[in-house]
């Protein structure tokens, strides 16, 4: 990756975070805006997809927004361990109750130095 692009997305993203951490307020868990600013931001979505049952796949996508345009989308796919299965309670919409197995989910948590 060329270092101008290295720079323009870790300024973007570092902008982008400190940004939504300022008007973010206490205990907050709900998306701070519905819309990017595409004339010159970076998006990034960080997802784990269940791959099998003893591997997730961590998935960042980072969509660099230049002009109006989607400039680059860059993906990093790396595999990690499943963190098993846990038991819940789920309910239908008649309001039926039921005991089942689902598998763990990570927590996120972003950290800006």
């Amino acid at each position: 990756m060329e270092k101008a692009t290295k720079a323009l997305l870790i300024v973007g993203m570092i902008g982008l975070v400190s940004c939504g951490l300022v008007s973010c307020g206490d205990d907050k868990k709900e998306d701070v805006t519905d819309t990017v600013n595409r004339a010159g931001a970076v998006e990034t979505a960080v997802t784990v997809q269940h791959a099998d049952s003893t591997h997730d796949v961590l998935l960042t996508t980072h969509k660099v927004w230049t002009d109006y345009k989607e400039y680059k989308t860059i993906v990093y796919r790396d595999t990690i361990p499943a963190l098993g299965i846990e038991h819940a309670t789920a309910e239908n919409s008649d309001g039926d109750t039921q005991k089942v197995n689902v598998k763990k989910d990570y927590e996120i948590f972003i950290t800006v130095k």
